[in-house]
């Protein structure tokens, strides 16, 4: 069930399905630690006798969105059958870890009425329901989850009453499903403590005047400490969650408005995706480096891994985007976290826990032949050392750089001069960016261009001249050997990939795979308007793009991941879609060129929906999201274009001040 809100403030970050329930809850990593795991936190209404769960079904509907240029969510719950609609504003104290949620119960009766609003809260503390102790305390009347460092306090108030009615008790043990459903009858149990796999419900009482509202707010105050935790709490009460809300309102609006872009030529819509990509990229990274793919913790139901990684190819991509709208600050710690957890021999491993701890991985350290081998993607190591210039470029911190230059930069680039083939040039084999296969890459080849091509300007700005020229030959080598190599005049198209045997023979892999011709110009090795580039789109178009159903563009031929249909090449992505519109951007001449980059803006916009989350994928007929939402790739691939629509809109004289001076 892909999520339908995300909140967070850089320690904890919050995601809600689409009935406005909480699945997961990080902290104090954004990535790491999920101490909800996609178990929902169950919301409940009784009113006058009656009770309903709060969920997905005939009898509740919903819409979903956000505050305007903020984090705050805004879910809608409508039941007619019992005459009440609910507004849930929720988000993460900007701070501190509080997690805010202000519900707005409305009254659609002429009647007054009697209600209680229950919310229920299983935490599986430290991913694990082994080991926690849930218990209510009656001096201050809430409600704590602990087990060790790791603390949720439970609270609330409606006008100046707090919690009414409480019960804590097991779940997932022994048949008993939880104290949800001890709720049904809109009376709990009060049992006051309970431990190992454990849940919490807590209910607010009201009455209901007729077509009046009653405001209901709730929080979590999260803690490494009962002490600290309570703290938070009494921060909440003496401040007012209210006013509390209102400055994490002020602060994102401020954030995301600080960048001046003019804009041009895109619709209101267009403009607000792009704000809400900016939001919502900000929640995924953390406050000490990490920038995790997703936070959405639905794989687990698969028997998967989750996307909760610091993956150095996402994070580049994102600190490219993000640098590119302005947000420097957001992206100098990621690269301090590349440069602490860089091997010594100067490569990036697969992916990253926040801790900056080694992921996991299905990278084998063992080939085909029983050889020893890398279990590396090698595009991730050029493709840091790619943003990292970019990174410099706009900010222009040149004691930063020199401080990284030893450690990271020309620990790097050794690498990847030395990670070649003697007879080709070209980078030996690795696995590619989409995880899935090893062999020599066009994309790989293309990026380990380009990040040489940036470790050779750094050398120069450094007065490093043996370093910048040794760095400028390996990539003038990797060029000559991707053009040799990796090109196929009769079909007009880059390679997948090649491999040699041991026996020297070449094997090749034709297949089209849409982040080949997008490299080769994105890193440099052709300009977007050599004919090879132009020839390798055309057929990017041909064999990628769906023609039929929503549109858009699969990854390569054949694509697998999520398949839902063999009437094309894969499911279509969000990345390679604006793959495309990159290209028309970057040969672009004249203002009507940009129609057709407008049109992919729009059909990622439409992928949106109200809430404005892009998932990774999507069914090529029905649109409905596959895979992990929100992506963070997915919402800076957006952001990254429609600043590069600008550049090039202000490059042609088009539009005299797009960009923020």
């Amino acid at each position: 069930m892909p999520r339908s809100l995300v909140a967070g403030n850089g320690t904890t970050l919050v995601l809600f399905d689409d009935a406005a329930r909480i699945r997961d809850l990080f902290y104090h990593y954004v990535g790491q630690e999920n101490h909800v795991a996609g178990h929902p936190h169950r919301l409940g209404i009784w009113i006058d006798g009656a009770f309903s769960w709060i969920e997905r079904g005939p009898e509740w509907r919903f819409e979903y969105g956000y505050e305007h240029e903020t984090m705050i969510g805004a879910i809608t719950a409508r039941n007619d059958r019992l005459g009440i609609e609910i507004l849930f504003n929720d988000c993460v104290y900007n701070e501190k870890d509080i997690v805010l949620r202000k519900m707005t119960v409305r009254n659609l009766r002429l009647e007054r009425r009697s209600a209680r609003l229950f919310m229920h809260a299983e935490f599986q503390i430290a991913e694990s329901g082994v080991g926690n102790t849930v218990y209510y305390d009656p001096r201050e009347k809430f409600v704590v989850h602990y087990k060790g460092r790791r603390v949720f306090l439970v609270n609330g108030r409606v006008d100046e009453d707090g919690i009414a009615d409480y019960a804590t008790g097991a779940c997932h043990f022994a048949g008993m499903e939880g104290t949800w459903r001890d709720a049904e009858d809109g009376e709990l149990s009060k049992n006051s403590v309970q431990h190992g796999s454990v849940d919490s419900t807590v209910a607010f009482h009201f009455a209901l005047d007729g077509e009046d509202f009653k405001t209901v707010y709730y929080w979590i105050a999260v803690g490494t400490s009962v002490v600290e935790a309570q703290g938070l709490d009494r921060y909440v009460l003496s401040k007012k969650p209210a006013h509390l809300m209102e400055t994490t309102k002020d602060f994102w609006r401020a954030w995301v408005n600080k960048r001046n872009f003019s804009f041009q030529g895109l619709s209101p819509d267009l403009v607000d995706l792009f704000k809400k990509s900016l939001l919502i990229v900000k929640t995924h990274v953390d406050n000490k480096g990490a920038i995790i793919a997703a936070g959405d913790s639905d794989m687990l139901s698969h028997g998967r891994d989750t996307y909760s990684y610091m993956w150095p190819r996402d994070g580049a991509f994102v600190s490219l985007a993000l640098d590119k709208a302005g947000y420097f600050e957001s992206t100098h710690m990621f690269f301090d976290f590349c440069n602490e957890v860089i091997m010594p021999e100067g490569y990036m491993m697969h992916k990253y826990l926040c801790d900056r701890s080694l992921g996991s991985s299905w990278h084998p350290w063992v080939g085909e032949e029983g050889h020893a081998h890398l279990p590396i993607q090698e595009d991730e190591t050029a493709l840091v050392l790619y943003a990292l210039w970019n990174h410099y470029d706009k900010k222009r911190d040149l004691e930063f750089i020199e401080s990284i230059y030893n450690s990271f930069i020309k620990k790097a680039a050794d690498f990847l001069v030395d990670y070649r083939h003697a007879s080709t040039g070209l980078p030996r084999p690795s696995y590619d960016l989409w995880e899935e296969h090893r062999g020599i890459f066009t994309f790989s080849c293309a990026a380990t261009f380009g990040g040489l091509t940036v470790a050779a300007d750094f050398a120069k700005l450094l007065g490093k001249t043996r370093e910048a020229g040794r760095y400028r030959r390996a990539a003038e080598e990797i060029r000559a050997g991707i053009l040799e190599h990796l090109w196929d005049p009769a079909k007009g198209h880059f390679y997948k990939r090649v491999r040699w045997t041991e026996s020297g023979v070449k094997k090749i892999d034709a297949s089209v795979d849409a982040s080949s011709a997008y490299a080769i110009f994105r890193f440099g090795v052709l300009p977007a308007t050599d004919p090879k580039v132009e020839s390798a789109m055309r057929v990017f178009k041909e064999k990628l793009a769906w023609k039929s159903g929503i549109g858009g563009f699969a990854r390569y031929e054949g694509d697998k991941y999520y398949r839902v249909s063999e009437a094309g090449p894969g499911n279509p992505w969000i990345i390679c879609t604006l793959w495309y519109a990159d290209w028309l951007i970057a040969k672009a001449e004249k203002e009507s060129d940009f129609k057709e980059v407008i049109d992919v803006l729009r059909w990622v916009r439409a992928r949106a929906g109200d809430s404005g989350i892009l998932s990774e994928q999507f069914h090529p007929d029905t649109g409905e999201p596959k895979s992990v939402a929100p992506l963070t790739w997915s919402h800076a691939a957006y952001v990254l274009t429609v600043v590069e629509y600008l550049e090039k809109l202000e490059e042609l004289g088009i539009c005299d001040s797009c960009l923020p001076i």
